[in-house]
């Protein structure tokens, strides 16, 4: 087993609103790469075709992988003091992080 956590994010993204929230979690993003721990990071984007599953509640969903929970505390205390970026009104995020219980 892998002793790295997982960070899965999804985003309730309003309206009209899908690329600037883009644009404002890769800006997260690209402070995060530079931080100690951090492994590697996607931003999944919801389908827009219609389906048998119906809407997708969570427009954007990130799943970044971190050495441990403490490089990953540690990162986002950095981020929150050295990015003054302005958050997307209405955009909401539900993270947590997870670790692999099985493969």
């Amino acid at each position: 087993m892998s002793s790295s956590i997982v960070l899965i994010n999804p985003f309730i993204v309003p309206e009209g609103k899908l690329e600037e929230s883009i644009k404002y979690w890769e800006s997260h993003r690209d402070f995060l790469k530079t931080q100690p721990g951090y492994i590697s990071t996607k931003l999944h984007r919801s389908l827009e075709t219609q389906s048998f599953l119906g809407e997708a509640k969570y427009k954007l969903i990130n799943v970044a992988e971190w050495e441990s929970q403490d490089a990953f505390n540690s990162a986002v205390q950095k981020m929150q003091l050295a990015l003054n970026t302005e958050r997307v009104e209405g955009l909401v995020g539900q993270p947590a992080l997870y670790e692999v219980v099985r493969e």
